[in-house]
């Protein structure tokens, strides 16, 4: 756990240059808006640990699946969200000396995401190895007024130096991916362009996007404008350079504006006239202009998904900090897109969609956002159900049944592991449970028919081929799957995929109904697309009636998987500190032979079903399960801590609370520096909102039950619930509650 970074309510900063924690920085300092991003590094050269990244929604590469050994219906590639191209880069001369603050005595140092602005801002005192005194002020945003829109201001300052200064602002597509898994450049050169404006744009391998960018750069040294000195140009890279003779003590100010597009949204015939025009323009407008319209978009989405918490700064710049990079990382303008577990951050896992976004993140979105945005998180899985269908086929499995991939980008299955490929097929319940939810949530009844139930079926069909009677146990049952922990592989009858499977088939039934009632014409288009059998729902309510689960009498707790108790039960807490975390100093065989749980398993289902379970029942399998579970799954602590809010352990809930807001804040799992937890932050907002909010929704309508830590003066936020938006404010007394719609 590192503790570096400043408390702000509405900043991250870094005081101090912290060379050791550099590639944490940049994942912290990230900036998106939804259709692009890039890590917090340095514009100018830094020969220090970085790791430069910038990304692209929905441009992606099928790199090539590392396995040992082959097995039928493994996956052929693995998706891999593409490190573009580095459009911030300068390369700055002082003299003959190239600045790199890895070279550099650094005098003083500040690094700061200013959140309720959207950018990010350094200043820095250094000399260099020639003994010359440089001041930097930079600033940097992805425009979220136009998602198409960067720009970069960075001012220089030489304190005792007079000479020859020479400036070099590129585009540059000659990058890797870290984690590219046979070394392979992804790009090849497209078209390179220079006048006034110039355009670097490339082509990736085998998919065939086409990415454009377009640059202009403005340099001025003492108030007057530097003339561009000649243009550089090299294999997918073009820069433009600015020589002249620097004059002690004057501010060079170094403006730079993209505009960037892609194949994705546009015909690529389009792509360089479009990109050009658009940072002709923006230049013209001038960097102050588009940082205005910048942060007043910034402001707008701040009003309609801000948290207040007062009394507790830690924990108010944890969920600001948690909503500004979720709001960052998807729009919900496209339903082509989703959400990528390290958003614009990083590029561990791929960049690819997982069961996380119907898990964890679709109820922020449709609290802060408009009613289409959650939808459009469905229809995604709506328009890969055909692959889904493929998916199971590869498998073994017929008749339309559904399996959802557990890691995808364009519904085919790209995850490599066999455990998790194969085995841990929970993750169709989690497509099943949004729609509800969403439903639920919304009100929308339309979308069943229009979208949801044709997914339910599939899905429903899969449960059917999956389970298998057992004579023995005179059930049906559910063998060799792996639940939401990882550190059980091929277990039999893990009961939150027993238990979901189950609510699945009786909600598919429940929704067949409603459809064949209120829009039978609907219901015979759905029937005949499908090939729907009138028996279907008479298997199923078979599975629904002779599903076994495991279960202790005893202990009154529902059973992991089956002979979980087999294994020596020791608590976490009684461990030695040396082995922890498990999963960095214990063997793959240990981990599997242990108690230890990764992430909440039977409590992730008594989360979801909370209302079908008294609450003495929640209790004893809280009680025994969390003691035993390491949290080393960043979706972990946020269940935990609404659970522990609901049966009020106050202080586990806020102690969950802390670790899920500031798990990359303050690196508590050691891997801030691949990249942001987007998913976890998801799962924060839950821990505010479902946890000390209390806030559900029964019948209808919003109930809160409101649970405060002590230390919390009150708490705010804003929900859009049946476009009505609704303020709640929470003290230690009371609870508020205002329909600002009503109020205009």
């Amino acid at each position: 756990m590192k503790d570096y970074i400043s408390k702000d309510p509405w900043k991250i900063i870094e005081n101090g240059f912290h060379p050791e924690f550099n590639k944490i920085t940049e994942s912290l300092c990230a900036l998106g808006n939804g259709k692009m991003g890039l890590r917090g590094n340095f514009a100018e050269s830094y020969s220090g640990e970085t790791l430069q990244g910038t990304y692209f929604a929905g441009i992606y590469y099928p790199d090539k699946t590392k396995v040992g050994w082959w097995k039928n219906g493994y996956p052929e590639f693995f998706a891999k969200v593409l490190n573009a191209c580095n459009w911030i880069g300068l390369k700055v001369f002082i003299g003959e000396e190239e600045l790199d603050l890895h070279k550099c005595n650094i005098l003083s140092f500040q690094r700061v995401l200013d959140m309720r602005q959207g950018t990010l801002q350094r200043s820095c005192t250094f000399t260099t190895a020639n003994g010359h005194e440089i001041s930097l002020n930079t600033e940097r945003f992805c425009s979220f007024h136009d998602d198409e829109m960067g720009a970069l201001k960075f001012n220089i300052n030489a304190k005792n130096f007079s000479g020859k200064i020479k400036i070099e602002s590129y585009l540059d597509f000659d990058i890797v991916n870290e984690d590219s898994n046979y070394d392979e450049k992804f790009w090849n050169e497209s078209k390179i362009s220079s006048a006034e404006v110039i355009y670097n744009e490339a082509t990736t391998k085998k998919t065939n996007f086409h990415l454009g960018l377009a640059l202009k750069t403005r340099v001025t040294h003492g108030g007057k404008q530097i003339k561009r000195s000649s243009i550089g140009q090299k294999e997918k890279y073009i820069s433009e350079i600015f020589e002249f003779e620097y004059t002690t003590d004057t501010e060079v100010n170094i403006q730079k504006i993209i505009a960037a597009n892609s194949s994705f949204y546009y015909a690529q015939t389009e792509l360089e006239s479009r990109a050009i025009e658009k940072c002709a323009t923006a230049f013209d407008a001038g960097f102050e202009e588009l940082k205005n319209s910048h942060v007043n978009a910034w402001s707008k989405k701040w009003d309609q998904s801000d948290i207040q918490i007062e009394g507790d700064v830690s924990a108010q710049q944890g969920i600001r900090f948690n909503i500004f990079h979720l709001n960052q990382t998807y729009s919900g303008k496209d339903d082509r897109l989703n959400i990528g577990p390290k958003g614009f951050t990083g590029e561990k896992y791929g960049g690819s969609t997982y069961w996380d976004t119907e898990a964890y993140c679709l109820p922020f979105y449709l609290s802060t956002a408009d009613q289409e945005v959650g939808r459009n998180l469905l229809v995604y899985r709506f328009k890969h159900l055909t692959k889904a269908i493929e998916n199971a086929q590869k498998l073994g499995f017929e008749n339309g049944a559904a399996l959802y991939p557990m890691v995808t980008i364009d519904g085919e299955e790209c995850h490599n592991e066999w455990e998790i490929t194969f085995e841990e097929i929970h993750r169709n319940g989690a497509i099943a449970y949004a729609i509800y939810n969403y439903i639920n949530y919304t009100g929308d009844e339309a979308y069943l028919a229009e979208f949801g139930l044709e997914v339910l079926i599939g899905i429903s069909r899969f449960w059917t081929e999956r389970v298998n009677w057992s004579e023995a146990k005179q059930a049906y049952v559910m063998l060799g799957v792996t639940g939401p922990n990882e550190y059980e592989n091929n277990v039999n009858n893990n009961w939150y995929t027993n238990y979901i499977a189950k609510w699945c088939l009786k909600y598919t039934i429940e929704c067949i109904d409603k459809v064949r009632q209120s829009e039978s014409n609907d219901w015979q288009k759905i029937s005949t697309k499908v090939a729907f059998s009138e028996d279907e729902p008479n298997n199923w309510n078979k599975i629904i009636e002779k599903l076994y689960f495991p279960i202790d009498e005893e202990k009154g707790i529902f059973l992991q998987q089956d002979n979980f108790l087999d294994k020596e039960i020791i608590k976490v807490a009684d461990l030695d500190p040396k082995h922890l975390p498990i999963n960095q100093n214990w063997s793959w065989d240990r981990i599997l032979r242990s108690c230890y749980i990764k992430q909440a398993d039977v409590l992730q289902g008594l989360y979801f079903f909370e209302d079908h379970f008294d609450k003495e029942t929640i209790r004893k399998n809280f009680d025994f399960y969390e003691p035993l579970t390491v949290h080393e799954s960043s979706l972990s602590p946020c269940v935990h801590s609404v659970l522990a809010n609901y049966l009020d352990k106050k202080e586990k809930a806020y102690e969950m609370y802390l670790r899920t807001s500031r798990l990359d804040i303050d690196d508590y799992n050691n891997d801030t520096e691949d990249g942001l937890h987007i998913t976890s932050m998801a799962g924060t907002w839950i821990s505010i909102v479902e946890g000390f909010g209390g806030m559900r929704v029964k019948d209808n309508h919003l109930h809160f039950a409101p649970k405060l830590p002590q230390n919390w003066e009150s708490l705010s936020f804003t929900i859009n619930f049946r476009s009505a938006l609704i303020h709640i404010k929470i003290d230690q007394k009371e609870i508020y509650l205002e329909n600002t719609n009503l109020c205009q």
